[in-house]
């Protein structure tokens, strides 16, 4: 596959999930995207093609796409993931999230009983209450930025209300931070390190609950390090991905 595919994927009766695919051979990625949407995650999309299949969906409710009314928390949201990852018939995957895509990776690793998930990448996630610390929401949708072509700011009014569908008005899991331990396979969670949204410190502790685990700190980097600092991240994404 050179170019990227869209396309509409039927993971069970009653719920369609707009996908798009990169790449060619190579071990699966699945990735998710945040607030901002499918275009927040272009930029991973295109790096991993190279060596990687990279399966990107849009989350029911961006973007235009319809939400089903049973897809009304973060749980339901991950076990549609875990069903499209059967539906395609793919093992040792590579999960990667980002902002509230990361709380819904965390999920679906949690909720993965065949064991199709092999390794899990958070970048400036959100999901478990973590004492003491904050997730603030980005005020409005994105503004041109001031300098480069890159959007930014917080997600579109549309997004923002699909997100607040699945997240509730703590936009936290507070049963989540405990359950972390369980998870076996390896973590890598990467952190901007002048996220505003949810702080390093949240990104440190959110690291700590995993078992195996390794954090990265970005200098430069906000809370779309994606956006940011590009090469930093590949670079990083490189090691941890390589055998």
């Amino acid at each position: 596959m050179t170019a990227p595919l869209q396309r509409t994927i039927p993971v069970r009766p009653g719920l369609d999930l707009q996908v798009r695919e990169a790449g060619t051979s190579g071990s699966p990625v699945l990735v998710l995207h945040g607030g901002p949407g499918p275009s927040g995650i272009s930029p991973l999309v295109d790096h991993l093609a190279s060596e990687h299949r990279v399966v990107a969906p849009t989350h029911p409710g961006w973007e235009g796409t319809v939400r089903p009314h049973d897809l009304d928390c973060v749980p339901a949201l991950a076990a549609a993931y875990l069903d499209l990852l059967s539906h395609l018939g793919l093992n040792d995957v590579t999960l990667i999230g980002t902002s509230f895509g990361g709380w819904v990776a965390t999920q679906t690793v949690l909720d993965d009983r065949e064991g199709r998930i092999s390794r899990l990448v958070l970048m400036d996630a959100i999901g478990p209450a973590i004492p003491g610390q904050q997730v603030t929401v980005p005020a409005g949708p994105p503004a041109p930025a001031a300098a480069g072509p890159a959007p930014q700011g917080g997600p579109s009014a549309q997004a923002m209300a699909a997100m607040r569908a699945y997240a509730g008005p703590t936009m936290a899991d507070a049963g989540m931070l405990p359950r972390l331990s369980t998870v076996t396979c390896p973590v890598l969670v990467i952190w901007g390190a002048d996220d505003a949204v949810v702080t390093p410190d949240f990104g440190r502790a959110y690291a700590a609950a995993f078992r195996h685990v390794r954090f990265e700190l970005i200098p430069g980097a906000g809370h779309l390090p994606i956006r940011e600092q590009p090469e930093a991240i590949f670079a990083r994404l490189d090691s941890f991905l390589t055998p």
